[in-house]
């Protein structure tokens, strides 16, 4: 191959789609064993190569030269060869620090606190102490800095960073700490970028902290990648561009709502309209456990039913580029927002209770509406990032849910 990536794994990267908008060139994800890397970086059969995890070690003595940033970092994630010999250079230290400037976040004066201790961390810790940083102190699973003594010795933490793989897909949810445990925090970066928002940037965002995942980074490492690849400047304009198209492109969009209020129906309009799978959680539900919902609530009653759907949204979580209709008691469970809110943006239907159809749905016709709306009503506020009437016509109302989605989507990149 020409250009391409190498990693052990690679089934959820981006990377051929950003560098080939980058550039236009071909661009192969290579998987390779770690018996077999000697054999690969030997025969030097490539032009230009991007290294992630395990191996931006790893390929150092390979190198005939490397970049003043890789030689002082001890990492490498670029790979150029030159006239027949072998470059390494280091864009994620570039990468990390657009990320952090793009956030509003200076390490200037700061303490930074480094969850993880690989490649990245490397990339991550020299990035902040070259900017300034007051302290700079790394965290591992043992050793004297680790992360359960890290809420006792560093509670004056103000920025965070986080470059392990907790909490990326497929195993989202995970994370190194808790934030709660550094009230100082003022600042969190995490360089995952799968999903769209960890569970350490839900959180994050919750606390009102500054904060960012790891897909502006991805892009803008791989702009300057590219550069060495196609052997000229390309304008610092395209990583927003690609990332706002990237950003959109994966975003799933989720309907919440009361059981009635029009989610089925508006989330199959707004998935013709953008061209995207529509996904009924419900009638997954039904499919999966093969009966119906009223009858899956007499057999098994509603917690049976609950877990049930928390485990159909789970595995819809992983998912991106999808619209969603969810359940009107999806909600109510906060690892189902967490969940959803991982790759998705969370639009709540409202529509007057009068309006609603409750045959077939067994909590609506259980007990009174207005009951059941009031009950729900904070917890619908707590989740929805916008909400919109479903009131006119089905083209209307699905324009304004695009509408909301799309402003919602830019809201949050403003945000950083």
């Amino acid at each position: 191959m020409q250009y391409g990536l190498i990693g052990e794994r690679l089934g959820h990267s981006y990377s051929r789609r950003i560098h080939e908008q980058l550039a236009g060139y071909a661009y192969e994800l290579r998987s390779v064993a770690r018996e077999e890397i000697d054999a690969f970086l030997i025969a030097r059969d490539f032009q230009g190569l991007n290294v992630t995890i395990p191996y931006k070690r790893t390929v150092i003595p390979y190198c005939d030269e490397l970049s003043p940033a890789a030689r002082k970092i001890g990492s490498v994630n670029t790979l150029v060869l030159r006239n027949g010999r072998l470059f390494g250079d280091n864009t994620d230290y570039a990468g990390f620090l657009y990320l952090a400037g793009r956030t509003g976040i200076s390490f200037a004066g700061k303490k930074v606190l480094v969850c993880g201790s690989g490649g990245t961390s490397l990339t991550a810790r020299t990035a902040a102490r070259d900017s300034g940083a007051r302290e700079v102190v790394v965290l591992s699973r043992g050793g004297e800095e680790n992360y359960q003594n890290a809420p006792l010795r560093h509670a004056d933490a103000e920025i965070l960073v986080n470059t392990t793989p907790l909490g990326m897909f497929p195993n989202l949810g995970g994370k190194a700490v808790s934030l709660s445990d550094f009230p100082q925090l003022e600042g969190v970066l995490d360089v995952v970028y799968n999903p769209l928002r960890t569970a350490l940037i839900l959180e994050a965002r919750e606390r009102g902290i500054r904060c960012a995942g790891g897909l502006a980074m991805l892009v803008a490492q791989a702009k300057y990648s590219a550069e060495q690849f196609a052997g000229h400047p390309i304008p610092d304009g395209r990583i927003d561009e690609i990332e706002r198209g990237l950003r959109r492109e994966l975003s799933n969009l989720v309907l919440i709502g009361m059981p009635g209020s029009g989610k089925t129906t508006l989330g199959r309009a707004c998935a013709g309209a953008l061209g995207r799978e529509f996904v009924d959680a419900d009638a997954l539900i039904v499919q999966r456990a093969g009966r119906p919902i009223p009858e899956i609530f007499a057999q098994q009653g509603e917690a049976g039913f609950r877990q049930l759907e928390s485990e159909c949204l789970a595995s819809l979580a992983l998912r991106t580029g999808l619209v969603i209709a969810t359940g009107g008691g999806a909600v109510l469970r906060r690892e189902n927002v967490a969940a959803l809110r991982a790759n998705g943006t969370l639009i709540r239907l409202l529509r007057p209770l009068g309006e609603l159809p409750v045959e077939g749905r067994p909590l609506s016709q259980g007990s009174p509406l207005e009951k059941l709306a009031k009950e729900r009503e904070p917890f619908y506020a707590a989740a929805c990032d916008h909400a919109v009437e479903n009131q006119g016509s089905i083209e209307t109302v699905r324009d304004r849910i695009l509408e909301a989605w799309n402003e919602v989507l830019s809201h949050e990149r403003s945000e950083h």
